[in-house]
């Protein structure tokens, strides 16, 4: 064999491993594209109704989406450290993609980045991490905006209380400001409703988003300030405990509510019409669907469209609008 002949099998050779190389990267991608299994690990932030519809939409997304999909959820109860410790687990796990509602914006980045370097793709709804942590260490936020939602409720307000004639609500609220999200909701209400009603006022603003807590909290800040006329819940529990909270008082027909997150119980004070008078709500069905699909794509090694996933954000305002929510989701899950 010639020097020349040698030279020519050599570069052969070389061309054959790197096309095979090549090939085998591309098999691999291809391989992990179209990934029929995948296991994925849900956090819930409590237990209110808006989760169990999370939890349902992402059940039902599974179920149609022809993907071999093994779901390990948990509760974090709005615990830091329950939060970590489940993420810690998943990471151990090795799963697919981990899905979460964050328990704090600072607080939770440690645990979303750790998931996150170790090649984990994590998608937060309805609560994340800054928006530092965000553009580093999530694949997709799947939300409704917090501020477009208060302002939703605050116009909501503003509609009822033009036609009623109040040109001075003074304004109770029952607020889960622990929360950015919920920080976010209160000053789109402020900014709305003030925009179109200029004297009126918030005079309280207290914690209580767990139904027992918000009933307790709304009855005591209506003895304290009787010019209260309107109650504004920044969550589920929190509504349908201001609610309570003005049928138990015997204030019905004096003050009015308007809050966030519709529920089954929701919807029936809703439809009776004699308190609460509007909802603004974002799915939780839609928002489960909306991050099985980012998690199942995360998964399989596809490239995000987007970092924020808009869920729809809904006003209901109205007995009828009510009933029909009721007809809609006739399994009392939001």
């Amino acid at each position: 064999m010639s020097g020349k002949a040698g030279w020519n099998l050599a570069r052969i050779a070389r061309a054959g491993l790197l096309i095979g190389l090549a090939l085998f990267g591309t098999l691999s991608t291809i391989s992990r594209a179209e990934a029929k299994d995948v296991t994925i690990g849900v956090l819930y932030l409590d237990s209110q109704g808006y989760y169990a519809g999370v939890r349902s939409g992402i059940q039902k997304a599974a179920s149609g989406s022809g993907v071999s999909a093994r779901v390990l959820d948990s509760n974090s109860g709005g615990d830091l450290s329950k939060e970590s410790s489940f993420i810690d687990s998943m990471i151990a796990t090795r799963v697919s993609a981990i899905v979460v509602s964050a328990t704090s914006a600072d607080g939770s980045v440690r645990a979303i980045r750790a998931a996150s370097r170790a090649g984990i793709p994590v998608v937060c709804y309805n609560t994340c991490i800054n928006q530092r942590g965000v553009e580093q260490y999530v694949y997709a936020y799947v939300v409704g905006d917090a501020y477009v939602f208060g302002q939703k409720l605050g116009n909501a307000a503003a509609d009822y209380l033009q036609k009623a004639g109040v040109a001075h609500p003074r304004i109770g609220v029952l607020n889960c400001e622990f929360l950015e999200v919920c920080v976010q909701r209160r000053k789109g209400f402020e900014d709305a409703l003030k925009h179109r009603i200029p004297d009126a006022q918030i005079v309280a603003n207290q914690e209580g988003t767990i139904l027992d807590k918000a009933i307790s909290t709304a009855q005591a800040m209506l003895s304290a300030q009787p010019s209260i006329n309107v109650l504004v819940g920044e969550s589920g529990g929190a509504t349908l405990g201001a609610t309570k909270a003005v049928e138990k008082s015997g204030r019905a027909g004096s003050v009015v509510v308007f809050g966030c997150d519709m529920t089954t119980d929701i919807a029936n004070e809703l439809a009776s019409g004699a308190v609460l008078k509007g909802i603004v709500d974002v799915s939780g069905i839609e928002v489960g669907k909306l991050a099985f699909a980012e998690a199942t794509s995360a998964a399989q090694g596809k490239k995000a469209a987007s970092k924020i996933i808009p869920a729809t954000i809904t006003a209901y305002t109205s007995p009828a609008a009510a009933n029909a929510w009721r007809k809609a989701h006739a399994d009392g899950l939001p």
